[in-house]
């Protein structure tokens, strides 16, 4: 199962189904080598019989020697079988993780874009298929198959011992049906339960300085009591009648290993069974059972393997991977927004309604307008990690959504609102984990004015920033965020408000950043407050309540806000006037 084969998926199949598809001629191989272990298991019985049978009646050593290096040599081959048969279960699960990992934390991604918040839950998911391959719980589903088989041995040797076995099967059989009916919704509930809990966990702990500084933790953890004591109770349920279900499995097993020896005896007595074929019926009931007792002992990995094999499907059907497309030529940056409107998922509010704007080649916007306008949601447009409900973003020509993302990255930067940096080094950090020129990382560093500030850290660019860039101030992370979507020169440039955390030195340095890369050529779009922050664009657009609001040459539209802003000072003067008079005359009065 070394070879990763990446086939493309029949029509309606998921990546789940197609990867176990693909490793179906393993799991071919497990059959094969699970009906010859099985076969093998009739060694014992078979010895037994003929000790019993031939050599202490007939008292001949030499066959008992030859019995004894024939029955040692079928069990040393059993011995080898199962080993490899659990080696290639190993790499089936390895190979599954390997094949379906990507594909989960792209699915992920896409999920976390369309307001799903997945976190780490698929990857626990493929981690619980991954252990029932790779565990004790599979084994049942290729030995089950035998079950019939060595009852019919034993109906061989005599009816009715057969039928205690075939009664004894039937009724364990139902035990395990059983199990699956009663334990299958508690555990269901406690792993939904759970998972909103873990999710609570890790947002208190990602937000620690938040939750420690506003006394959020005592009714953080109230809430996780609360969310983990009915998890742990769904669990306890199932748990409680799965152990009522067990032990009476083990009853009824043990009462039958003893009625088919006494029933075996009987029968010896009774001159219709020999010594050697009561041990052997013995020992075939209990390989027989022995599936059944597995599956019953080990019915809750199967279940959770189950429901996180369904969760994983419905992932995967809802949120395929977007389809590779034909690599398109670097683009020149024009830029054009065409009537696009924007709803987010479960809301029918549109944030966005019918934008338009184009910018040509090296342009610079300002976009501009009130909380709550639409600015953050047309940021994440223009960059193609969002689609839009109606209308195009095109980038020269092409639709946002006709590129590879991959190729599409490299020609664009953007700095979201709030940036995250990623475990590793800052070098790592700004190249955007990809391998880079230690000249290229410092110009860019340069470039974006924090080529200094990154010298001045404990280890310079190899300086490990921790998960979430938890060790380095807000403002660092921001400049360090600039470098990295300044990083290969991008064509289209998106920063949604960047000077947010930065100082005087910092704002500075990054209008010459951007001044520089709008001589190089690059279309740049910035979100912003402050007048200087627009003071190099080309273009102002005014955003309010989603819709295009003004949009045109930079002073025209300043100069339009400027005129609306002073009649509304005369219009509230105005107003107010008449009030200040009458409050006059009652103070004079």
């Amino acid at each position: 199962m070394q070879k990763t084969s990446m086939a493309a998926p029949a029509k309606d199949e998921s990546a789940l189904r197609a990867a176990f598809r693909e490793a179906r001629s393993g799991f071919m191989a497990v059959a094969v080598f699970s009906f010859f272990l099985n076969l093998l298991m009739l060694v014992a019985p078979i010895y037994m019989m003929q000790v019993f049978d031939r050599v202490l009646s007939s008292g001949r050593i030499e066959t008992l020697i030859m019995l004894t290096i024939i029955a040692g040599g079928s069990v040393l081959v059993l011995g080898i079988l199962d080993t490899v048969r659990r080696r290639v279960l190993t790499r089936i699960a390895t190979w599954l993780d390997h094949r379906l990992s990507a594909e989960l934390i792209s699915a992920s991604v896409t999920g976390q874009l369309r307001g799903l918040s997945l976190g780490s839950e698929p990857l626990r998911d493929l981690g619980s298929v991954r252990s029932f391959v790779n565990g004790q719980g599979v084994f049942p589903l290729f030995d089950a198959p035998w079950v019939p088989i060595f009852i019919l041995v034993i109906w061989a040797m005599n009816p009715l011992l057969g039928a205690l076995a075939l009664v004894s099967a039937i009724i364990l059989f139902i035990l395990a049906v059983a199990n699956e009916v009663t334990t299958r919704n508690p555990l269901k509930r406690a792993n939904q339960v759970q998972s909103v809990a873990f999710n609570q966990a890790e947002a208190t702990i990602r937000n620690a300085d938040v939750v420690q500084a506003m006394g959020m933790l005592p009714p953080l953890l109230k809430r996780w009591d609360t969310q983990n004591e009915q998890a742990l109770g769904e669990q306890q349920v199932a748990a409680d009648r799965a152990g009522a279900l067990a032990g009476t499995t083990k009853f009824i097993r043990m009462f039958v290993q003893i009625g088919i020896l006494g029933l075996g005896a009987y029968l010896v007595l009774q001159g219709q069974l020999t010594g050697g074929g009561m041990i052997a019926a013995s020992i075939l009931l209990g390989r027989a059972l022995a599936p059944v007792e597995q599956a019953i002992g080990g019915w809750k990995s199967f279940i959770n393997a189950r429901q996180s094999f369904n969760r994983l499907e419905k992932l995967l059907v809802n949120l395929p991977k977007r389809a590779d497309t034909m690599p398109l030529p670097a683009p020149a940056g024009h830029l054009e927004v065409d009537r696009v409107s924007f709803i987010p998922p479960k809301s029918e509010k549109p944030i966005l309604k019918n934008v338009s704007f184009v910018l040509e080649s090296g342009e610079a916007l300002g976009v501009i307008g009130p909380s709550a306008a639409g600015k953050s949601t047309l940021c994440r447009l223009l960059v193609g990690t969002w689609r839009p409900s109606n209308g195009h973003v095109r980038l020269d020509a092409a639709d946002m959504w006709a590129w590879n993302p991959n190729d599409l990255g490299q020609h664009v930067g953007y700095l979201p609102q709030d940036v995250e940096l990623f475990s590793g080094t800052v070098r790592e950090n700004i190249s955007r984990m990809r391998e880079a020129s230690s000249d290229e990382i410092v110009s860019t560093a340069a470039l974006a004015g924090v080529h200094e500030l990154i010298l001045h850290l404990p280890e310079g660019y190899e300086t490990q920033i921790g998960p979430y860039g938890a060790t380095l101030s807000g403002g660092q992370r921001q400049r360090i965020g600039l470098a990295r979507a300044l990083f290969g020169n991008p064509r289209v440039i998106v920063l949604d408000e960047p000077n947010a955390n930065l100082d005087h030195d910092g704002e500075v340095a990054l209008l010459k950043a951007l001044k520089t890369m709008k001589q190089r050529g690059a279309t740049i779009v910035l979100v912003a407050h402050r007048p200087s922050m627009v003071s190099f664009v080309d273009k102002l657009l005014l955003l309010r309540d989603g819709q295009v609001e003004m949009f045109g040459p930079r002073d025209q539209v300043a100069e339009n806000l400027q005129v609306r802003s002073r009649a509304a000072s005369r219009s509230i003067a105005q107003e107010a006037k008449p009030q200040l008079s009458t409050a006059a005359q009652q103070r004079h009065g």
